[in-house]
């Protein structure tokens, strides 16, 4: 877990560095549509849609950025989006989950092999990295967002598997059958996330060079820029050696 977390620290760092908050605004916005075409415009009466608001929020995304996603999304002629994953091998056996929300499949899976054809990795079947991994509900909360000598069994209580803090950040961890549990208690306890999700957690690490690993984030990093991909995960150990060098 903590090599999850440390890769999850250094990109938000990173994320702040590179200005990517176009990006963050793409995928909310998507994440509004899909909860709006869900369940409808009103917060209130749908769960998905105060989730995607909340971490609209969290990446300081406007109010009425919102409001017009929300009022766009409610359009019958808005997009439709479609939540499909890919499951790939990177170079030197690394796998790669591949989570995307699009409104063109045909598109996406096109782009998705290229990237992995330039970079010397394979597409794999649907279900054929599932064994490797396990599906967390993961809530990031800034520490001055959370008393947690005063919620901490609250919090356990709701399915908090681990706490740990990190760079000023609680990182809250839950089992997928938790995670519902976990967002409703915060709601009550008035504790705002940067983000609330349910993420891929590899079982175990592959630690390979780090010359072997720093190709492998090249190919995440083209990956992660396309428009209509909402997350990477891997199951690439993050050692110490490795950090330094992608902090530099």
């Amino acid at each position: 877990m903590s090599g999850h977390n440390k890769w999850s620290t250094i990109k938000r760092k990173k994320g702040a560095l590179d200005a990517k908050r176009s990006k963050m605004f793409s995928r909310v916005i998507k994440e509004i549509t899909v909860a709006v075409k869900e369940g409808g415009p009103d917060p209130d009466g749908n769960p998905r849609l105060r989730l995607a608001i909340s971490n609209a929020k969290g990446c300081n995304m406007p109010k009425d950025n919102m409001q017009r996603a929300i009022s766009k999304a409610s359009d019958k002629d808005a997009a439709n989006f479609i939540e499909i994953t890919y499951e790939c091998y990177a170079p030197h056996g690394i796998a790669i989950f591949v989570e995307c929300t699009t409104d063109n499949q045909q598109r996406t899976v096109s782009n998705i092999r290229s990237y992995f054809n330039k970079y010397n990795g394979s597409l794999g079947t649907n279900g054929s990295l599932l064994f490797l991994f396990d599906r967390k509900g993961i809530f990031t909360i800034p520490e001055a967002n959370l008393n947690l000598e005063e919620v901490e069994l609250d919090l356990i209580d709701a399915g908090a598997e681990d706490i740990q803090l990190e760079d000023g950040y609680y990182t809250i961890t839950t089992a997928m059958e938790d995670f519902g549990n976990m967002v409703k208690k915060l709601e009550q306890l008035k504790i705002e996330a940067e983000n609330s999700e349910l993420q891929r957690i590899p079982k175990s690490l592959e630690k390979i060079s780090v010359d072997e690993a720093k190709k492998v984030m090249k190919l995440i990093d083209v990956i992660e820029e396309d428009d209509d991909v909402t997350n990477v995960f891997h199951n690439m150990e993050m050692t110490e050696e490795l950090i330094m060098e992608l902090e530099k």
